[in-house]
């Protein structure tokens, strides 16, 4: 009986692989971290070999700890870091270069270069993007134009490239299958986001050939089969892949228009469904494409901070102020607030709404009375703040307001975080059981594929909530929090 999914989380610091019943037990949740290369200020690089043998040793742990036969297994989904570029030999499957990250900024003075000649209009209308050196576009021109010899084999057609998603369908088909799906091609700024198709002119704007591009395919289909994989029998059929934060739209039943997530990761991600509408944004926000099901569409508008659970990684391992990251919620509540400190954590530049590339972080407010609490303290309020900010910006684009934000991610389980952000959203936060929604996106898109499950409303009953959060602070208090806030961030 093949009624297993199983889900390939592949994030910007490790692997998470997840065995997955139908009824939505997990089976087997296994994470390992993989190596961070900063081989220059600004630049963010993983190797990609590393990733794919953390993957393959991630796949085959889990299978060891679910004690199941991978025979069971229906399905692979697949969910990633999205904008992280890698491109590879055709033939042998060698990169030619270390993946560029989606926090990487070595195109910004490109991005600039872009900006001055007047394309950033024509390249927001069609792919609902800003130009910044977070996409794909201008990644993938610098190795082409880095490598010796790269360009003229991408024309040649001896090149590939892909994000995360397509490099590892690639690799766990043996090299058979180049595809991406929707909502991945959404984000390199070569997609024209009305016809799903890669764009003649956008290719020419950030002169990308045509050769080394994947097929663009739906996020729910049988994309190819396993072959050659450690750990893994021959004929899995890999049949769902998306994003990371469509995914975790997803994984979070946001299947109707109006209906938003935040996934507190490495960084933070806010996305609204907005159903069939393509909503461009006046304010700052992204124009994306949340998945496609057969010949459905569905669009999103999406709110990134490049710095979330990034900052409290930044406490541990930088400053040396907690042993582990959880431990930041217990010593940020020995103080009633943060006296006063306000914390900028734009270590990578501002994203939306901003889209301040030159921004840095900044601590300020500090006085001969600050501690280690208020500075953990005003590391959770800044994760907070800038969601704010990007709420803030949804709102004035619909005209609208939120009601109700679905929350995930591993920063989540801190409830101080949590009520703080619902005090400033004025809005109530939703946790759900589950709160790998990301992974549980890709396992439902896969899942669908095979027949799994039957279809959204069937995914839906399955979706279960762990805890509310609702607005308390009084409004006097917020207004305060955010005009201390809104100085900061005008200086950072």
């Amino acid at each position: 009986m093949k009624d297993i999914i199983m889900s390939i989380d592949q994030g910007t610091t490790g692997t998470t692989v997840i065995l997955l019943s139908v009824d939505l037990n997990i089976l087997a949740k296994v994470n390992n971290e993989f190596p961070q290369h900063y081989p220059e200020p600004g630049w963010v690089e993983h190797d990609p070999e590393e990733i794919w043998q953390c993957t393959v040793k991630t796949i085959e742990e889990a299978i060891r700890a679910a004690d199941a036969d991978p025979g069971r297994i229906a399905g692979i989904g697949i969910t990633n870091q999205r904008e992280t570029t890698i491109v590879w030999d055709r033939k042998t499957g060698q990169p030619i270069h270390k993946a560029i990250v989606w926090q990487d900024r070595r195109t910004a003075s490109l991005c600039q270069k872009l900006k001055k000649k007047g394309v950033e209009p024509r390249v927001k209308k069609k792919t609902g993007l800003v130009l910044d050196p977070y996409f794909s576009g201008t990644k993938i021109g610098w190795i082409l134009d880095n490598v010796p010899g790269a360009r003229q084999r991408a024309v040649k057609g001896e090149l590939a490239f892909g994000t995360i998603d397509t490099f590892l369908v690639w690799r766990l088909t043996g090299g058979k299958v180049h595809v991406t799906d929707v909502s991945n091609a959404s984000r390199t700024l070569l997609m024209n986001l009305q016809t799903l198709e890669w764009d003649k002119e956008l290719l020419k704007i950030f002169q990308v050939p045509a050769a080394v591009l994947p097929l663009i395919r739906s996020s729910s289909e049988v994309y190819g089969n396993t072959a050659g994989v450690d750990g893994l029998p021959d004929g899995i059929p890999v049949s769902g892949m998306a994003g990371d934060q469509q995914a975790a739209l997803f994984g979070q039943a946001c299947f109707s228009a109006g209906e938003a997530k935040c996934t507190y990761g490495t960084g933070s991600f806010l996305l609204m469904n907005t159903g069939k509408k393509i909503v461009h944004s006046k304010t700052g926000l992204l124009t994306t494409v949340a998945w496609k099901i057969g010949s459905h569409v569905s669009y999103a508008l999406e709110g990134s901070a490049f710095i979330a659970g990034a900052a409290v990684q930044w406490l541990r391992d930088g400053l040396k102020m907690i042993h582990k990251a959880s431990d930041v919620e217990a010593i940020a509540a020995t103080v009633s607030d943060s006296g006063g400190v306000t914390f900028v954590p734009a270590f990578v530049g501002l994203g939306a709404p901003d889209w301040r590339p030159e921004a840095r972080g900044m601590i300020s407010g500090m006085t001969r009375g600050t501690t280690q609490a208020h500075v953990a303290r005003a590391c959770l309020e800044g994760i907070a703040f800038l969601q704010y900010d990007i709420l803030t910006a949804m709102q004035k684009d619909l005209g609208t307001r939120l009601k109700v934000l679905k929350v995930d991610g591993g920063a989540t389980v801190n409830n101080l975080l949590m009520q703080f952000q619902s005090d400033i959203l004025g809005v109530k936060l939703v946790r759900p059981k589950m709160i790998e929604t990301t992974a549980l996106g890709a396992a439902f898109l896969a899942g669908l594929a095979v027949g799994l499950w039957k279809d959204q409303k069937d995914i839906a009953a399955h979706w279960k909530e762990d805890k509310t959060f609702l607005p308390a602070m009084p409004k006097k208090e917020v207004s305060a929090h955010l005009a201390r806030w809104k100085d900061a961030v005008k200086r950072a």
